[in-house]
């Protein structure tokens, strides 16, 4: 008796004064290990080994892989010790076994050790089977004659790591799937989805929804067993237009509701405003370009011969405004001058370029000495390189002339544009796809070319920009062959009514549109 006492005092003496007590509270000749003085030499060594150490260790021992830990060890489980201490592991831990019993079969079979890097492990430690991570080895134990006797489990929780990491992921994707959203509605949908796909188990039934939760911070509800915990946050935004919203999601019932948890939702909310608040300011600098760009272009000024229909419409999925300008003016000989143009970039500043560029045009035009569309254009890219305007354009002149009975003619000169095309009064359609020169702001001193069409009463010209004919998914070419038969079916109506056509046509285009359709009057006499 004396010499149990000893051996077991021993052992208390090594587990120390928080975990010592536990070993001496175990009856341990209840167990299937016996009393320890009469444990073997190999066990006692490998317990030595596992209360020496500052890692969560334990030994699974003898068929029944009865349990020994050290304090580490007993943090890790929690509220499963002291009971676990002298039990068997599978009928302790019933959540891991699935988990972790292979691996310490595969060692107690000495097949060797195994290792299990942030694998998922279910303990039930406080109160509910809770998801964690852990690295860990198993090795066997041997004694007498090479036998494996137990098995050696050293392990380090992961938990927190593998959560942050995920956590991360799913903000990181977060922040990548709102980064372009061009409104509210789409960028709330957006992160519903994303959510729903990139944070399944952190965050389930998510919803943003109005109004403020009128707390500050995280409001976690309390929920029925099994079930997770329903939680609510305001979304913080700055812009003044901002509508209050709340971010409302149900916690997953396998993880404890701690800081990190905490911060993580925290974190998603922030990232919701800082997205609305960018969606907002875009669409604010949006409404300002479109409404300096739709200053800017005036009403047609032509001759009772002429009759011109123009539409300027913006980007429907992208917020910002771009340089699309049109314009129709009659010259001091009787002949209308048709422009179109497309100041590159997407923002106030190539609204207000387009403003400077469609102003010089004008004076160009109106006051030259000759009004070929090769000098207009001539002459515009020479000004802008005179008075810096550093841009690019480009544009389509056109001036259109009577020619008596015998019709009118269309003089046009294109830097970089899509073609003009021609709607004769038969349907039959007609691009005008004449070489185009180099586009405005890029060699001033450049020659430019001028063409000629003949038009009769009725046929219709048909200015525009990229934004009618060019797609993500399809090249400008094709794009004005789509055009031309489109534009085919409208024969015999007049401008306003093939440009409101045409616009139905494209509605969602990608890019800001103008059209500029001009026919001239039947001539008198």
């Amino acid at each position: 008796m004396t010499s149990a006492r000893t051996r077991l005092e021993r052992i208390v003496d090594h587990a120390g004064p928080v975990l010592g007590p536990a070993y001496a509270a175990v009856d341990w000749e209840s167990t299937t290990l016996g009393s320890p003085e009469t444990w073997p030499p190999e066990l006692d060594h490998a317990l030595d080994l596992v209360l020496g150490t500052r890692f969560p260790a334990s030994l699974c021992w003898g068929p029944d892989l009865v349990l020994l830990y050290n304090e580490a060890y007993s943090r890790v489980v929690g509220s499963a010790h002291p009971a676990a201490l002298g039990r068997p592991y599978p009928l302790t831990f019933t959540e891991a076994w699935d988990d972790v019993g292979p691996h310490i079969e595969h060692a107690f079979a000495g097949l060797g050790a195994t290792w299990a890097e942030d694998a998922l492990v279910p303990l039930e430690r406080s109160g509910y089977v809770e998801q964690c991570w852990f690295t860990f080895s198993c090795s066997p134990v041997r004694g007498p004659g090479d036998a494996v006797s137990g098995v050696l489990v050293v392990a380090s929780e992961t938990t927190a790591t593998v959560l942050r990491r995920r956590r991360t992921l799913a903000l990181t994707a977060l922040q990548r799937d709102l980064a372009d959203a061009t409104s509210e509605r789409s960028l709330l949908r957006r992160a519903v989805a994303g959510l729903a796909a990139t944070a399944p188990d952190d965050l389930a039934e998510v919803s943003i929804t109005e109004g403020a939760v009128g707390e500050i911070g995280l409001v976690v509800e309390p929920a029925p067993p099994g079930r997770g915990r329903r939680a609510s946050i305001d979304v913080p935004t700055q812009h003044p237009r901002a509508t209050p919203r709340r971010l409302v999601v149900r916690l997953d019932p396998r993880l404890p509701v701690d800081d990190d948890y905490r911060m993580f939702v925290s974190s998603v909310a922030t990232t919701l405003g800082t997205a609305l608040d960018a969606v907002l300011v875009r669409d604010s600098e949006r409404r300002i370009s479109e409404a300096l760009q739709r200053s800017l272009l005036t009403k047609p000024q032509v001759t009772q011969e002429v009759e011109v229909a123009v539409r300027y419409e913006p980007a429907s999925v992208e917020s910002a405004v771009g340089g699309d300008w049109y314009d129709a003016f009659g010259l001091p000989d009787g002949a209308v001058a048709l422009v179109v143009g497309d100041v590159a970039g997407h923002d106030q500043h190539a609204a207000a370029v387009m403003g400077q560029l469609r102003n010089l045009v004008r004076g160009v035009a109106y006051a030259g000495d000759a009004w070929l569309p090769s000098q207009v254009l001539g002459d515009l890219d020479r000004a802008m390189d005179g008075l810096g305007v550093p841009v690019v354009a480009t544009s389509v002149v056109g001036v259109l002339e009577e020619q008596g009975p015998d019709g009118y003619l269309l003089h046009w000169c294109n830097a970089g544009h899509p073609p003009p095309l021609v709607l004769r009064a038969d349907g039959a359609v007609e691009v005008l796809d004449a070489p185009g020169d180099v586009l405005l702001g890029v060699e001033p001193s450049a020659v430019r070319s001028d063409h000629r069409v003949e038009l009769a009463p009725g046929d219709t010209v048909l200015l525009y920009s990229d934004g009618l004919v060019e797609r993500r998914d399809r090249q400008i070419d094709a794009g004005v062959q789509w055009l031309a038969g489109a534009l085919a079916r409208y024969a015999g109506d007049g401008p306003e009514a093939v440009c409101t056509a045409l616009l139905e046509q494209v509605a969602g285009h990608e890019d800001d549109v103008v059209l500029l359709a001009v026919r001239p009057r039947p001539l008198s006499g």
